[in-house]
């Protein structure tokens, strides 16, 4: 099996390369090859196999041809402008969260002779806006009210219509907020969800810029590799033409986050969080979904954290040594 990830210098790009590295296959199929691109090259991970990297801008002409033209079996597509800088920066956000993948469906589209790879795309909860009812079903209508959403929902349309017409097998997973985020903070309208947890567990003063009662729906890293993994494997015969769905997660609030952090560390960290309000965040914020019935992705065979305190121990065991 040939294996493409778009976006793998990224924070899940390097968690996916890492496991598909560790497992050495996608569900029966052994890994013969994988391929890594970002702007950067990506750094290669320790695998029995062949890996090559390699630095590129798939919104650039002849690179999406170029990707396809090796014809990996599975490519997944995690490469993004972040929601707060795709709204700051329209044209970017166009170009990388639109054009670019467009870009790969055409060239995926002009290989013919029955080249039908299995494609998973990230999309995001962002697909969802205003008005929204407390806690949305499958059926409930993409309504983004954000040029990020707007962008993956596009995205989300021209999957259904490639896989519908056979030139693909496509799957695109709504991912929750993914949180908590390793590293440094990022320009995502979201990164304070992260950053009021893993600074304080890091010994460090976090902002908060949003109210305590703010409700959102998260997943860990882990959980958000599992559902890749979990969508490259799947049956797609059970999506039927809708061919995008929801991931389960975590409902919780600002609150329920804080107070997760106090029982695993303590009134301590909790004191390094500061409220700063960002009316900029809040707007953004404000917008965006806050409960899943995700029962489509359930009966699938997605899983996800069973609660806030699963997902701090998560980051705890995988970024802090436990």
């Amino acid at each position: 099996m040939r294996v493409l990830v778009i976006g793998a210098a990224g924070m899940l790009g390097r968690k996916l390369t890492e496991r598909l590295a560790n497992d050495g296959a996608l569900g029966p199929d052994a890994i013969s090859q994988l391929s890594l691109v970002d702007l950067a090259a990506p750094h290669p991970p320790d695998a029995a196999f062949a890996v090559d990297c390699t630095g590129a801008d798939l919104s650039s002409p002849g690179v999406a041809t170029r990707l396809a033209a090796a014809r990996p079996d599975v490519i997944f597509h995690l490469a993004a402008v972040v929601s707060g800088e795709a709204e700051a920066d329209l044209e970017k956000g166009y170009r990388v969260n639109l054009d670019a993948p467009r870009t790969l469906l055409d060239a995926i589209r002009g290989c013919g002779d029955g080249y039908r790879p299995r494609v998973v795309y990230t999309s995001s909860i962002a697909v969802f806006g205003p008005p929204l009812p407390d806690v949305i079903g499958d059926d409930h209508a993409t309504t983004p009210a954000t040029s990020y959403g707007t962008q993956k929902a596009m995205i989300e349309l021209l999957l259904n219509d490639h896989a519908r017409r056979g030139f693909l097998d496509g799957i695109g997973i709504r991912l929750p907020t993914i949180c908590v985020r390793p590293g440094k903070a990022n320009l995502a309208a979201s990164s304070f969800f992260s950053s009021i947890i893993r600074e304080p567990l890091d010994g460090r003063d976090a902002v908060l810029p949003v109210s305590t009662d703010l409700r959102h729906w998260f997943a860990s890293p882990r959980s958000a590799i599992g559902f890749l993994i979990h969508a490259a494997t799947l049956d797609t015969a059970q999506l039927g033409d809708r061919r995008c769905l929801t991931m389960p997660g975590v409902s919780a609030t600002v609150a329920d986050e804080i107070e997760a952090l106090r029982r695993v560390a303590g009134d301590d960290a909790v004191r390094r969080i500061r409220h700063e309000p960002d009316e900029t965040i809040m707007r953004i914020v404000g917008g965006w979904p806050h409960a899943f019935d995700a029962r489509r992705a359930d009966a699938l065979g997605f899983r996800a954290d069973a609660d806030f305190d699963a997902i701090v121990r998560v980051h705890v065991e995988d970024e802090l040594g436990g």
